[in-house]
């Protein structure tokens, strides 16, 4: 009797054992299921995150043009200049002199964009500033000016003053102008999506 119950009892152990090796590998291969469906479902939360970082960023880039623009300025690293007022010297002396110099006295000084700073041309008329242009940065260009869309545009600054289309050699341009006082900013778009330029001119 005490044998055959040994082996029983035995039965009984090898059965139990079996069943749960059975479970718990099913519950592994379950949770293992699991865990591509949930790094997708982060990585796709990490991108929105990302997106929504870059748009933000792009907002408050577009936002810092709208007051400077009524006195003839633009923002950032060129603040002290002013359309009808800075001469070429002046410019010349805080950034030296241009990347790609003007070749006619209506022509434009262009200073390239390099690591974090944004790129730049100044156009002068009688050797007084007459106009800015704004090519944003090469680095993180999402959230500068690439991430400034005809759509982002409107949603922030509503209607504009006019749209028009532009031709410069084959290559045809949208410009989304909008009237700030004196002074109007000139958005100058390749597609919907990619904004090429930002001008500031007298009207």
């Amino acid at each position: 009797m005490k044998i055959t119950n040994l082996i029983s009892h035995t039965r009984k152990a090898a059965m139990i054992a079996t069943i749960t090796g059975v479970t718990a590998a099913g519950a592994l291969g379950a949770a293992s299921a699991l865990l591509p469906a949930q790094s997708v479902q982060a990585a796709s939360n990490s991108s929105a995150s990302e997106a929504s970082y870059q748009r933000n960023l792009a907002i408050k880039n577009l936002n810092s043009f709208y007051k400077p623009a009524l006195k003839g300025q633009f923002p950032g690293n060129v603040q002290e200049f002013a359309i009808g007022k800075t001469k070429r010297a002046d410019v010349m002396k805080r950034f030296s002199s241009a990347d790609v110099p003007r070749t006619s006295a209506t022509g434009f000084d262009a200073y390239t964009a390099t690591m974090g700073s944004p790129g730049y041309s100044f156009r002068y008329t009688n050797d007084v500033l007459s106009e800015i242009r704004y090519f944003g940065t090469n680095v993180e260009r999402q959230t500068n000016i690439g991430g400034i869309t005809m759509q982002l545009l409107r949603q922030q600054w509503y209607a504009p003053s006019s749209t028009s289309t532009i031709t410069t050699g084959k290559q045809k341009q949208t410009k989304v102008t909008y009237n700030r006082g004196d002074y109007k900013l000139e958005f100058i778009f390749n597609t919907s999506t990619d904004l090429d330029h930002i001008n500031l001119v007298k009207k």
